[in-house]
């Protein structure tokens, strides 16, 4: 009896030992992680602070009216780059810096009180590039990867479809200079670069900024290179403000700009000298700045000059981190308005943060965020420096990028660090930044690298390279929507989700610069498409998406559709 009491409990024994085994062999699954914040605000664990939020938030809607003003003034900001990803780590990278959790910080734009998503591919491509994105933001026209102030009709690169005028896409630049506004534009990359030349350039090449990157049989049939046309043609000699980077682009190669930078140009031409020509012509008072401190100058004179044209650096301006001497985009953004509000008849002006973009394609994640935190300081100058009442204010971004928020990281955790509640199958940790593609090698012999124990990380370099799935040479743009923030008179209009070539007609109804006047929202006079089939005896089949009006179209129809709404 007693030995077979001992089998019972041996084998009762080996039976927990197993169970017991095999809960400790069994994989933890990921959703079974356990969050391990360092704090929780006290308030936030009780579900009344959360139903008082949600109240306040009710609140401040039901006060909210519906602004039909006459826009004096537009502003049209766009973050090159900024996704909505990227929108999420930088509040949460601000709100660490400030000591906070982060998650629960609000960057200045997330307080407009409308949002909207657009669409963000060229004609020809499923993700974009910032030059087909800026012609859509910029006129209102979808076009072709690669193409600048062109419609569909083009092939890049083809000096015959940039030189036929019939091809040409212009600018709610040149929308507003024709109804009498004051227009500037500012940007932190060359101001040749392909966001800002959908200002004023019409070019089936975006890489063509100076003489010497067009090929000399296309210089020979006349075709112009991107510099040229800002300074010698409209709208670009129009524009009372010009600031950004890219010296380079307008000086002959045989100047000595720096210590180790030369201009670009072959045809011999300096085009700053061109500007200031035109200007004494007009008889107009101007000034070529080159560094913050003469910026600084200007702006704290009574005496503002009627132009201003700043080129603060020989290739795009330096990162906000690593400046000198350097003026920010908040200060630029300051100055132009000074200078815009001087307009009886209101402004337009056009802000890029052109270096978030850059940081993402080197996978430089916390400089990405840091420009971000810039772009949103900047948003915030304009906000105190105009009035909601007559100042359409859009916030948005041209494309997105692949960088992901990911993992299960705890509240509070760094948003630049490992994710702190688990690692990889492999046994090493993970950031919980990361890349879909990108320059950084994160396979090596021995499987996935850690580099948590790279200096780089460990030290927050600057230039530190975020882990990325693909090698490449660059990372590369996503094909997400963007965000669309808008204040101000017809803020409504901004809602939904949309094409990105919607943007600028909005902006200009708001601000009554094309023959969409607001009495015409509901009832508008002439339906286009109807008039064309009837002039051209042909089906709407015949609107494809490489002809202006196919676009011009969608914007009505969307403006007609918000009037029936209203």
């Amino acid at each position: 009896m007693a030995r077979a009491q001992l089998f019972v409990l041996a084998q009762a024994a080996f039976a927990m030992f197993t169970i017991a085994d095999d809960v400790t062999q069994k994989p933890k699954k990921i959703l079974d992680t356990v969050m391990s914040p360092e704090y929780i605000p006290p308030e936030e664990k009780h579900g009344s602070y959360w139903k008082k939020s949600a109240a306040t938030t009710l609140k401040s809607k039901l006060k909210e009216t519906i602004n039909t003003n006459k826009a004096k003034n537009g502003i049209l900001f766009i973050g090159d780059g900024m996704s909505l990803a990227t929108v999420m780590a930088a509040r949460t990278f601000a709100g660490q810096m400030e000591r906070g959790l982060g998650e629960d910080n609000i960057l200045e734009f997330e307080t407009f009180p409308v949002t909207g998503l657009a669409r963000t591919y060229c004609i020809d491509a499923q993700v974009p590039d910032s030059a087909c994105t800026a012609t859509s933001y910029l006129t209102g026209v979808k076009t072709k990867f690669g193409v600048i102030g062109l419609d569909g009709n083009v092939t890049r690169g083809s000096c015959y479809s940039q030189l036929h005028k019939g091809n040409w896409a212009t600018s709610i630049g040149q929308w507003a200079l024709d109804n009498g506004l004051d227009v500037g534009f500012v940007t932190t990359t060359r101001v040749t670069h392909a966001s800002p030349a959908g200002m004023y350039a019409h070019t089936s090449e975006r890489n063509w900024e100076s003489d010497a990157d067009v090929p000399e049989e296309d210089l020979a049939l006349g075709c112009q290179d991107i510099a040229y046309q800002l300074i010698m043609n409209n709208p670009g000699r129009q524009f009372k403000v010009i600031m950004g980077g890219g010296r380079k682009e307008f000086f002959p190669n045989t100047s000595t700009l720096s210590a180790k930078s030369t201009g670009m140009r072959l045809d011999g031409v300096d085009l700053v000298e061109k500007w200031h020509e035109d200007k004494m012509r007009k008889n107009a008072t101007h000034q070529y700045v080159t560094n913050r401190d003469d910026l600084m100058k200007i702006f704290s004179s009574d005496d503002l000059p009627e132009y201003l044209l700043g080129l603060f650096n020989d290739d795009h301006m330096e990162y906000h981190l690593k400046a000198n001497n350097q003026p920010t985009l908040e200060e630029m953004v300051e100055v132009a308005i000074k200078m815009l509000n001087s307009s009886a008849k209101g402004y337009f002006l056009f802000v890029e943060g052109g270096r978030i973009d850059h940081a993402h394609h080197d996978s430089y994640a916390r400089l990405a965020f840091d420009e971000t935190v810039e772009y949103a300081k900047a948003v915030k100058k304009a906000r105190s420096l105009t009035n909601e009442e007559n100042t359409i204010m859009v916030v948005s971004a041209d494309h997105a990028h692949t960088m992901t928020v990911a993992g299960y990281p705890s509240r509070g955790n760094d948003i630049l660090g490992s994710v702190d509640t688990a690692k990889g199958y492999d046994g090493k940790p993970y950031t919980t930044i990361s890349y879909a593609n990108g320059k950084a090698t994160s396979i090596g012999s021995d499987g996935r690298i850690d580099v948590t124990k790279q200096d780089g990380f460990q030290n927050g370099a600057l230039d530190f390279s975020y882990p990325s799935l693909v090698p490449l040479d660059s990372e590369t743009h996503g094909g997400e929507d963007v965000a669309v923030f808008a204040l101000g008179p017809w803020q409504h209009l901004f809602t939904a989700s949309y094409e990105q070539i919607v943007i600028p007609h909005l902006m200009a109804y708001a601000m009554c610069l094309t023959e969409d006047k607001h009495e015409n929202l509901i009832l508008v006079s002439v339906n286009t498409r109807t008039l064309y089939k009837e002039q051209h005896n042909t089906s709407t089949s015949y609107f494809d998406e490489k002809n202006k009006d196919h676009w011009k179209i969608q914007a009505q129809s969307v403006l007609k559709n918000k009037g029936r709404a209203l």
